[in-house]
């Protein structure tokens, strides 16, 4: 039972995102004040999804390697690089411009994987392209920030390996070890890490959003036309990607889920360690849109599944 209703809260994190953005825009003085403990909500984040991994999980990446690597290389070619053309194209200034491309460099969110599910795509796939992207975000996210976001500002490409191996890389090892050490001790309480991690992810926003109170006003307009057009190249591309690939229905709904879903809440940490508050905005209004677009979609995919009558639904 107590495992049951942490999966529901879990299925609900766009309403806990939701929520927490307008506390923050309403009430900014209730979360500014943690901005100093972003690092660490992000690593307990972290270290949630690490304690439900397991090493099965990993498994398409041996059986299939050729596929994993194609929608890896289909994740951090096709956001950063939209990114950027977004951003030019809108003329987004300097620091709005720069949390755009941090969103689209940032792996594969692991919300992708429940939505999957919601949508009777391929979850095995999904999350083994969801791990790998994690795995190697510590040097593909802050290169793909370098590589299209020096010509705004000056990319701290070193710290930023560091900030994403400490926050992202320990905690998700950690949690992983973790579970092996407790192993069936910790399957009656299990769901409560991923239902953590949505809270953390929805706080992360609200934070954002509070700090970016006043000037969010100003940029409303640009800033969400940035986001939802950010949003619908990674749905299409990814799913044009798979089509590319050849890969059946199934997968290709998959990578398009994964390329348009962002793991959000690491760019925004990110963006507030490394760059400005502004610069973080992107990410948090990202990590709102981008779950309530593909949960469309898995209701709209789920009832066209192959092989699945929609009256039995």
């Amino acid at each position: 039972m107590f495992n049951r209703w942490c999966g529901r809260f879990t299925r609900l994190l766009v309403l806990w995102v939701v929520l927490a953005v307008v506390a923050g825009y309403l009430r900014p003085g209730l979360l500014a004040g943690f901005r100093p403990h972003t690092e660490w909500l992000f690593a307990l984040t972290m270290l949630g999804i690490g304690m439900v991994l397991r090493a099965s999980d990993f498994a398409p990446v041996a059986r299939m390697p050729h596929t994993v690597l194609m929608g890896t290389l289909a994740q951090f070619a096709i956001m950063p690089a939209a990114g950027f053309l977004v951003a030019r194209g809108l003329r987004l200034p300097p620091d709005l411009a720069l949390g755009v491309i941090l969103t689209g460099s940032a792996p594969g969110a692991m919300a992708s994987n429940v939505i999957s599910y919601l949508a009777r795509a391929d979850v095995a796939y999904s999350i083994a392209l969801t791990s790998v992207s994690t795995l190697l975000a510590p040097v593909l996210t802050p290169l793909c920030t370098s590589v299209f976001g020096r010509t705004y500002v000056e990319i701290p490409f070193w710290p930023m390996v560091l900030s994403i191996v400490k926050m992202v890389i320990v905690p998700l090892l950690a949690g992983f070890a973790i579970k092996g050490i407790l192993r069936e001790r910790i399957r009656g309480f299990a769901a409560v890490f991923p239902a953590l991690s949505a809270l953390f992810i929805a706080f992360i926003c609200g934070l954002v959003v509070a700090l970016n109170r006043d000037h969010l006003a100003r940029v409303s307009a640009l800033i969400f036309a940035a986001v939802i057009l950010h949003n619908s190249l990674g749905l299409l591309l990814g799913y044009a990607a798979g089509a590319l690939y050849r890969f059946d229905l199934k997968r290709r709904r998959t990578l398009a889920l994964e390329v348009g879903m962002q793991n959000a809440g690491l760019g925004a940490v990110l963006a507030l360690k490394h760059f400005s508050a502004e610069a973080a905005l992107p990410s948090a209004l990202f990590a709102t849109w981008c779950v309530i677009t593909a949960s469309v979609l898995a209701e709209v995919w789920s009832r066209k599944a192959p092989g699945v009558n929609p009256l039995q639904l």
